[in-house]
């Protein structure tokens, strides 16, 4: 009797010691988050900034989020997601390296039964998406390529094509809103191709076709990399004919792109002037945009899409259906989706709308 009084005994305190060493695990990481987060590079500042706006948007709350970065490798990517599901996450918020590669990661959210919102890029291929909150692209397109045709000089202007990456179905938004708008004037002859042969041959289309605009991005691609975009740039002018410099019209897909772009023309003396797009307002563009270096920027204000993202994961946790704005085609289904308004920005109202609006801070700029 004593015996086996002491089994049961040794029992109680080895039950006792696994619960005291399993709430110790909890409360160093191994405990509940309620939003788990994944972000593409710590390399970029964008995203460094997101992660602080992601920490804020939830005080005051309280659910919890852990944060973190892939590091431009979707197998880092889809080990984050594993980490984040096995910590308990209700929401998964995703930027994915790769659309299509993120597929799979999110179909494991999916399946653990996790509410999956598509941040800033879209998830494709997939029907585990539930929720897409984005700036709406073909307005970012649209807009870098409006102000190209505004400031177009005379007819006949070379214009330069680039885009972004074509495992990015962002880049193909923003090109197929930059195409609807400067075809007409390709077509009418204010603009003339000039480092694009399948933009050239496609130049009569004003509906691209998927396989159309990835014949095009597979030849102008920067990869989103400045360096690409550099070397890109100079085998351009090299090859350019005299007729393809003097005053020219460049389509750059974002900001450190646009950079580089800007610099390979300025350093050319058979440019005359250049106008070069961008996006995301990035501060060393918005530096370039004062002084003149490059023309515009698309200023997405990522405060808004943050609060967008985190309202929406909320509204989940609170067992609500989130607010939407429309829906985007991943390749399996309608994403049902929500739209952040972009804004214009160059030398004229660059105070106004990032220094006036809180959003940077005029000591960090040189001529205001």
């Amino acid at each position: 009797m004593k015996k086996g009084f002491k089994t049961v005994s040794l029992l109680l305190v080895i039950m006792i010691f696994a619960a005291i060493v399993a709430a110790c695990g909890s409360k160093n990481g191994g405990g509940k988050v309620s939003v788990g987060i994944v972000l593409p590079t710590k390399d970029e500042p964008r995203w460094v900034q997101d992660e602080q706006r992601f920490k804020d948007a939830l005080k005051g709350t309280d659910y919890s989020t852990e944060i973190l970065f892939s590091q431009g490798s979707s197998a880092k990517e889809k080990e984050n997601v594993e980490t984040l599901i096995n910590k308990g996450i209700d929401v998964l918020i995703i930027c994915p390296q790769d659309g299509d590669a993120a597929a799979a990661a999110v179909e494991a959210a999916k399946k653990a039964k996790i509410k999956v919102i598509s941040y800033d890029r879209l998830i494709t291929k997939t029907d585990a998406v539930d929720y897409y909150v984005t700036f709406d692209s073909i307005a970012v397109g649209k807009a870098q390529a409006q102000y190209l045709v505004d400031h177009a000089k005379g007819s006949g202007e070379p214009l330069y094509l680039y885009a972004g990456a074509a495992s990015d179905n962002n880049a193909f938004l923003f090109f197929q809103g930059a195409w609807t708008v400067l075809q007409p004037k390709i077509a009418d002859g204010t603009f003339k191709i000039a480092n694009s042969s399948e933009a050239e041959a496609l130049k009569d289309t004003a509906d691209l076709s998927r396989d159309q605009l990835s014949k095009i991005i597979g030849q102008v691609t920067t990869n989103w990399d400045a360096n690409e975009a550099k070397n890109k740039a100079q085998t351009h002018l090299t090859a350019a004919a005299a007729d393809m410099k003097g005053d020219v019209a460049i389509l750059a897909p974002n900001d450190g792109t646009a950079r580089s772009i800007a610099d390979v023309f300025a350093s050319d003396s058979a440019v005359k002037s250049f106008v070069v797009t961008g996006q995301d307002a990035e501060k060393a563009s918005v530096q370039y945009v004062i002084d003149g270096k490059q023309s515009m920027t698309v200023f997405k204000d990522v405060r808004d899409l943050v609060k967008d993202a985190m309202g929406m994961a909320v509204s989940i946790l609170d067992g609500n259906t989130p607010e939407t704005t429309g829906s985007y085609n991943n390749g399996s289904i309608d994403v049902k989706a929500k739209q952040t308004e972009v804004i214009v920005v160059d030398k004229e109202n660059v105070k106004e709308k990032l220094i006036d609006s809180g959003y940077y801070e005029a000591k960090d700029f040189q001529g205001l």
